[in-house]
């Protein structure tokens, strides 16, 4: 089959999360047989501040690590949808995209109605920005991937979506796997962004103020940090390492000790069951995994035999302390948690899940289409 694929960007993952699980799926696909072509804005925001960083060789490693993808650049004025849809089977349209595209891509698939089309939402602006997702026309079409049951549930519940389906994110296990040959350089490292004070209160208390009290060889990679946020790492003796591109982050996870996931409040308190990406991605790599509270809600994992979790400053203290201090237990730690992702949560599942659904809405356009065409009974 050949799917067509609508992202912010393939190539950038600079504050954009979205493209690791993009990369992974579009691989999984490339792999299977099927065709795939991705299409990303050429005035995205997460390409122009990769671009603005001028870091060497930063577009040129993307294609080094993923020599099969290939994005193709549009313009939302002039793209012409009959020509890129011509031939599609599957469509997928990502929520970080202009209304305008939504729109002109549903009104085709009325007129041509031959491939299948999902609008995919992996972020929280369905609680936190209602209005921006109330302004997609998705009346064309056939349903909303959403990353968590409680995404999906609004979705069918405010009549945004007639059809909708969770479609969780997961660990691309061909990038995303351990490399124990790396040289050890500290014992905690933390991966992500500041952003805009979703989780400031949080990263103090279970991420500087515990590594400031142990006294811990720490490093964050990460963008979007202020002045303010740059003068509180150092104050804790916390090494900043600036953005990483998400496919090194396995070569640096295998360089520390344990990591930490923290939750932005968003998920935490209004989209339970909703762990974005990035404990998918250090479980497959193998490194002891810390939590700050959030609700899996879904059973997606079983806490405390993937990963431990922190309720409390004190807890994590604790909790990475006993890491360190008893490697056997972090090696039994890491490899449950390893061993969960293969079993249940990796790019191929999702692909799995995905052809279910699309197998699920051809039938059902079959049985519709041959209901019309039957005479009525009289």
């Amino acid at each position: 089959m050949k799917f067509v694929l609508f992202y912010h960007s393939l190539i950038s993952d600079w504050n954009h999360g979205n493209a690791h699980f993009l990369r992974g799926i579009a691989t999984e696909l490339l792999q299977r047989g099927h065709r795939v072509e991705v299409y990303e804005p050429t005035d995205g925001w997460s390409l122009q501040n990769l671009r603005a960083e001028r870091l060497p060789g930063s577009l040129m490693g993307f294609f080094e690590a993923y020599p099969q993808l290939l994005s193709r650049f549009y313009n939302v004025d002039d793209i012409d949808i009959g020509a890129v849809l011509a031939d599609a089977d599957v469509v997928i349209v990502h929520e970080w995209n202009d209304p305008a595209l939504v729109k002109k891509i549903g009104r085709h698939r009325a007129r041509s109605g031959h491939y299948v089309l999902l609008f995919h939402d992996t972020h929280h602006r369905a609680v936190t920005d209602p209005e921006s997702i109330a302004r997609y026309d998705l009346e064309h079409y056939d349903g909303v991937l959403a990353f968590g049951k409680v995404l999906r549930d609004i979705y069918l519940d405010r009549g945004w979506a007639s059809r909708a389906w969770t479609w969780h994110e997961a660990a691309d296990t061909r990038v995303f796997r351990p490399m124990p040959r790396e040289p050890e350089e500290g014992d905690l490292i933390w991966i992500g962004n500041w952003g805009d004070d979703e989780r400031t209160r949080e990263l103090k208390e279970f991420l500087i103020d515990p590594v400031k009290t142990l006294k811990l060889r720490t490093r964050i990679y990460g963008v979007r940090y202020p002045a303010r946020a740059l003068g509180v790492l150092s104050d804790a003796g916390i090494e900043y390492g600036g953005w990483l591109p998400n496919y090194e982050v396995p070569r640096m996870f295998a360089r520390f000790k344990v990591t930490v996931h923290i939750p932005r409040r968003p998920y935490r308190r209004a989209l339970p069951g909703i762990p974005t990406i990035r404990p998918f991605e250090a479980l497959a790599c193998g490194i002891p995994l810390v939590s700050a509270p959030w609700d899996d809600v879904e059973g997606l994992f079983t806490p405390g035999r993937d990963f431990l979790v922190a309720r409390t400053r004190h807890e994590m203290e604790e909790a990475v302390a006993a890491v360190l201090h008893d490697r056997k237990f972090a090696q039994s730690l890491a490899a449950q948690g390893r061993a969960t992702i293969l079993r249940r949560h990796t790019c191929a599942h999702r692909i799995d899940e995905l052809l279910d659904i699309c197998r699920e809405l051809r039938l059902s356009r079959s049985a519709e289409h041959k209901s019309r065409k039957e005479p009525a009974v009289t």
